[in-house]
């Protein structure tokens, strides 16, 4: 439970953003009068691109020996199943606060498996032209190729060392990950905005409607485990709030808690004239349906307790799209208790 005149932040994060909860800051001057938690990404977005592959090479070429097709019918599975465990580990790396070069990363929403991306393994690969031929209308494209790995654990070690900037870019939105011997590609893309959404307030509506649900049922939110909650309000101030925010941050292409002039959600609460004690905001960028959003936010450890606290009381969410962004759509929900 958060003291009067605490906030509680997320710490400063990942090439994304994310969240380090239980990092708390005294809050002085105007903003002594709410208790803040917040929940998200915290980063900066890297430059858009349309599609680019990086590779690299553990060893020298190794030399390949036929298998007897018996033995190629057992290893299939094996193969499978490293490439989902190494999803699985990007999207636990993705989940937690990380350093990655000079920048600081926080939590951020799990990677789709899409099976559109699973390219051929080895070999040169147009990324566009597969994009186009898998029917997957992407806005950017990135593959990693790897060389030598064994499993998926030593490709994972490879990509923290080398590509974390990629698997941190909060842009993308799902992942396929294939594997041929030790060659390795991994595609992480960015779908076009498919969805026919309704306006923003609306979608907000449904957004309450979808976490109502979630908050009905008891659930596990990474090491923490939730009851059931009482469903929230529709309050109208922190719908406004959240629309604006998420125009913000599509009109200026970044995805963060603190707006531009360095605003908190406890600030532009208090300046829109919310009178509650406790506000708390959730964000993602890139999911074109609300169920794609609440799915990740679930699937993250922060985003999940924030959204299944039990003190929260009423909720308002919107979002805000723009072409020329990074993400091309972002979301905003606001918790809030009187």
């Amino acid at each position: 439970m958060l003291r009067r005149g605490d906030a509680r932040f997320p710490g400063s994060s990942v090439s994304v953003d994310g969240k380090s909860i239980g990092k708390v800051a005294q809050k002085t001057g105007r903003m002594k009068k709410k208790d803040i938690a917040l929940t998200g990404v915290v980063s900066r977005i890297m430059g858009a691109f349309s599609s680019r592959e990086i590779s690299m090479r553990f060893m020298p070429p190794v030399l390949r020996l036929a298998a007897l097709s018996a033995s190629v019918v057992f290893a299939i599975p094996a193969l499978a199943s490293d490439e989902s465990q190494l999803i699985e580990s990007i999207n636990s790396y993705r989940s937690q606060p990380q350093r990655c070069g000079s920048q600081a990363s926080n939590e951020l929403p799990p990677l789709s498996a899409d099976p559109r991306l699973r390219l051929r393994a080895s070999g040169a690969v147009d990324l566009q032209q597969a994009m186009a031929s898998a029917s997957y209308p992407m806005v950017n494209v990135q593959a990693i190729t790897l060389n030598g790995p064994r499993d998926a654990a030593s490709a994972m070690k490879a990509i923290q060392e080398s590509f974390c900037q990629v698997v941190l870019d909060p842009q993308f939105v799902d992942v396929g990950v294939s594997r041929d011997d030790r060659d390795w590609r991994i595609v992480l893309a960015r779908p076009l905005l498919s969805a026919k959404l309704g306006d923003a307030q609306s979608e907000g509506q449904k957004l309450l409607s979808e976490l109502n649900v979630a908050r009905s049922q008891a659930r596990q939110c990474g090491g923490q485990a939730f009851a059931a909650a009482a469903p929230l309000a529709w309050n109208a101030t922190l719908g406004t709030i959240s629309q604006d925010h998420s125009r913000d941050m599509a009109n200026n292409n970044y995805l963060d808690h603190k707006d531009r002039d360095g605003r908190t959600p406890g600030d532009r609460a208090e300046l829109a004239g919310y009178s509650g004690q406790l506000v708390g905001e959730n964000i993602a960028a890139g999911q074109d349906t609300v169920h794609k959003v609440v799915e990740g936010w679930l699937a993250s450890p922060g985003h999940c307790a924030n959204l299944m606290n039990p003190q929260y009381q009423e909720l308002g969410a919107a979002y805000a799209t723009d072409p020329k962004s990074s993400a091309g759509i972002y979301w905003t929900a606001m918790f809030g208790a009187q």
